[in-house]
């Protein structure tokens, strides 16, 4: 035997036959509510979401119904490779797709030539200017400034 059950407007409960209140609003919409409790809120117009007893306060929160699917999966990061600012991302490629003794030999001579380009610029920076060093020495210790002793009249 199927008994018709109704749900509360509010708190969302069953309600079965011969409990409840009907309550008909003037836009002649049917509100059925489980008790005068639920009533009395619905017209006090506070929300069911703030109450912890009501079915929407239990949705909001996840409470009750377990989910059957479980944690949701995480997707992994793709690898994407950019250009970078000297090279394409087709040199980038061939690069990479060489052997890696080739590359050893490409590497040794670039670091063969930087040496070469190193020692000949120390060679013409030999004189260094004279004129600043001395003004270090010059400056008093305390900053320039008078202490405040029994002879000063200003703020201390």
């Amino acid at each position: 035997m199927v008994i018709k059950t109704d749900l509360c407007a509010y708190t969302e409960y069953r309600i079965y036959p011969g409990h409840g209140e009907k309550f008909i609003a003037k836009d002649a919409k049917v509100h059925f509510f489980i008790s005068a409790k639920a009533d009395a809120l619905f017209h006090q117009r506070i929300k069911p979401v703030k109450l912890r007893w009501t079915q929407a306060w239990r949705r909001m929160n996840k409470k009750g119904k377990v989910e059957e699917g479980g944690k949701k999966k995480t997707r992994k990061a793709q690898k994407f490779q950019k250009a970078i600012v000297g090279l394409s991302l087709d040199d980038l490629k061939k690069k990479k797709a060489q052997k890696p003794e080739l590359r050893q030999a490409r590497e040794a001579a670039a670091k063969e030539a930087k040496q070469r380009a190193t020692q000949k610029k120390p060679a013409a920076k030999v004189a260094a200017p004279k004129g600043k060093a001395d003004k270090g020495a010059k400056l008093p210790k305390g900053g320039g400034a008078p202490k405040a002793g029994k002879d000063f009249k200003g703020k201390k």
